[in-house]
């Protein structure tokens, strides 16, 4: 049987190779390093200056509070496309700048030439990764694949969960394959019509409020095994993924679902999303729960945590949005 990356590249796109990933995780934690150094040069701009040696003088405030939006402005940009050797550069020229002010402060009255010669060292390290990181980055861009169907490789996120139902694999592919179903286990979909085809319309919710859609196209489909789609150019949200359907035991079939897809903001709104509890894996697992819950039972079991956001007096919701009627028999 073929595999899920199997089934990925005949969708129309490939993993990104080991390298290249390791080479995006450095950038991203470089980006998250420059984030956070922006914020203290920006938080304790004197404090921060006493701890590298430099004077503690009058312009040291709007040095530092330049050096942190330099710092922040670039974390973001590394986060929102880490596989652009851009961003990374522009860390680079930054190191050079900090080691010019550095090197002025030598001169300075009143500097602790013992801790500018540990602050030299520390930014002469972190620029060293940076270098290594842009220079990777780049001879990967020159060299890398083709932008694919849907999302290119290594450019957006990369989601894969598993779940087991305890119903046919004919059963469970009948309902998947009507797509307007999707909505009533996926939580931030709200609508999914077919146009023919192969060809449907989206339409999801996405943070602080705002709708997102786009088209679809099926590139590959083997009836009660897999369903493999793209995003249409221009979409909101570019995507592709597969949902592979494997036969069980005892008439059970095992759902394994196979998504990349490129969120609004880039990696660096995902990356806020996660910290409060957005995470795309998460999101992903929940939707195939319910989806078992659905396909077992007839509809998805929400908690009371599910309807409520946050802290909140133990109390049922006060309307039941979207839950589909109980199956009897077949999907339909």
């Amino acid at each position: 049987m073929a595999t899920v990356a199997q089934d990925m590249t005949a969708a129309g796109w490939d993993q990104p190779t080991t390298g290249g990933q390791n080479t995006q995780r450095m950038a991203r934690g470089l980006g998250w390093f420059g984030i956070g150094l922006g914020l203290a040069e920006i938080a304790m701009p004197h404090r921060l200056a006493r701890m590298i040696g430099v004077e503690d003088g009058d312009g040291v405030r709007n040095t530092m509070f330049a050096f942190g939006i330099r710092e922040i402005t670039s974390g973001i940009g590394i986060l929102s496309k880490p596989q652009s050797s851009g961003w990374v550069w522009s860390r680079v020229g930054g190191d050079m700048m900090d080691l010019a002010a550095l090197g002025s402060a030598f001169r300075a009255d009143g500097s602790n030439r013992t801790r500018l010669a540990a602050a030299t060292a520390a930014v002469a390290g972190v620029g060293l990764l940076d270098v290594l990181a842009a220079g990777q980055l780049s001879r990967e861009s020159d060299g890398g694949p083709e932008r694919q169907r849907g999302v290119a490789p290594g450019e957006g996120i990369d989601v894969s969960s598993v779940v087991t139902i305890g119903r046919p694999a004919e059963e469970v592919y009948a309902f998947w394959r009507n797509l307007e179903n999707l909505p009533r286990f996926m939580d931030h979909l709200e609508s999914v019509r077919e146009l023919g085809g192969g060809r449907s319309h989206w339409k999801a919710r996405a943070p602080a409020g705002r709708d997102v859609e786009w088209n679809a196209e099926i590139v590959e489909e083997r009836p009660n095994e897999l369903i493999a789609w793209r995003s249409l150019p221009d979409a909101d949200v570019p995507n592709a993924g597969s949902v592979r359907f494997a036969r069980g035991p005892n008439g059970s079939t095992e759902v394994h679902v196979q998504l990349r897809y490129d969120p609004p903001g880039g990696a660096a709104a995902a990356a806020i999303a996660k910290l409060f509890g957005e995470e795309p894996q998460q999101q992903v697992s929940r939707d195939l729960r319910r989806f078992k819950q659905v396909m077992e039972t007839g509809e998805p079991i929400r908690s009371d945590a599910s309807v409520h956001h946050g802290p909140h007096a133990a109390q049922p919701p006060a309307e039941r949005i979207g839950l589909p009627p109980r199956m009897s028999g077949g999907a339909r």
